[in-house]
């Protein structure tokens, strides 16, 4: 079964129509199991007679200077057929000039787009500066576009949750944010379109990713945030083919770790190829 397809927003109002539930899937596209779990999650919710679309659009403008958007895989049947099966009603797959007009995306200063706070500029956002100012502007489009009454989205891409949850309360978007648990390979990688590009090497040497935070999150438990980022670091510190940008314990929302829920979040290269992973943990002992 492949999802009924939608190329422009006058496409996408004609398909929408519904009285039911609309739950939305976001995708760069390149879909994988991964995004499959999203759409069974947001069929679950919204149920037999409610709407389901994921939206299939590799977005320029969260892409830095030195990141290939042209390289960016596009595979655009296979995702229609992906999400069909995965229960996906409707795919949106809009170009670039139907989401941004004829406006110069090497220069955006003009444009009215989404800031992102200080929260953008860490992590992630200290190592790809514009990436969340990017992400956010597209994805309040497409909710927009949309309407749905639920919006789905990966916790591998943690930082990107937290802000889109921080921009629906401060815009008081209507739409509940559902965050879905990260998808593993059997090994433990998680899942990823850019797995892809990793050769044969880089591939068996970044499931040390997983371990790393797997081990940081143990250790939290019992010794404290401190003592987690260091063993996480002595992990990959014995694999030089990993170039790491960030292994640190958190809050849930980002802020510096207290006594209680955590994160364990890493970001790392291995080649050309830059990963992103991370894990819930409690943070006890020495805080």
């Amino acid at each position: 079964m492949t999802a009924q397809l939608a190329s422009t927003h006058a496409e996408l109002k004609a398909a929408r129509g519904t009285s039911g539930p609309v739950g939305v899937v976001m995708t760069m596209g390149a879909l994988h199991e991964g995004h499959a779990e999203l759409i069974h999650c947001a069929r679950q919710e919204v149920g037999r007679k409610g709407l389901v679309i994921v939206t299939d659009f590799v977005n320029p403008t969260q892409f830095g200077e030195a990141e290939d958007f042209a390289r960016y895989p596009r595979t655009l049947d296979h995702d229609l057929e992906l999400s069909g099966v995965a229960g996906a009603d409707l795919v949106y797959a809009p170009s670039v000039e139907e989401m941004y007009g004829s406006i110069d995306l090497a220069d955006l200063s003009d444009q009215v787009m989404i800031n992102p706070g200080s929260l953008g500029t860490i992590l992630e956002g200290a190592s790809r500066p514009g990436h969340f100012q990017g992400m956010l502007t597209v994805v309040s489009k497409l909710l927009h576009l949309t309407d749905p009454d639920l919006a789905f989205y990966g916790e591998k891409d943690y930082q990107q949750l937290v802000l889109i949850k921080a921009m629906v309360r401060s815009l008081c978007i209507p739409v509940s944010v559902i965050g879905v648990p990260t998808v593993r390979e059997e090994d433990g990688l998680a899942m990823s379109s850019r797995n892809r590009f990793l050769t044969k090497h880089e591939r068996a040497c970044a499931i040390a990713i997983p371990r790393a935070i797997e081990v940081a999150a143990e250790v939290a438990a019992q010794d404290g945030a401190l003592a987690a980022e260091r063993a996480g670091h002595a992990v990959l510190a014995d694999h030089p083919e990993i170039q790491l940008d960030y292994l640190v314990v958190t809050s849930p929302e980002l802020g510096p770790p207290t006594l209680g829920e955590g994160r364990v979040l890493a970001a790392a290269k291995l080649g050309t190829v830059r990963l992103i992973d991370n894990l819930p943990c409690v943070i006890g002992g020495g805080g």
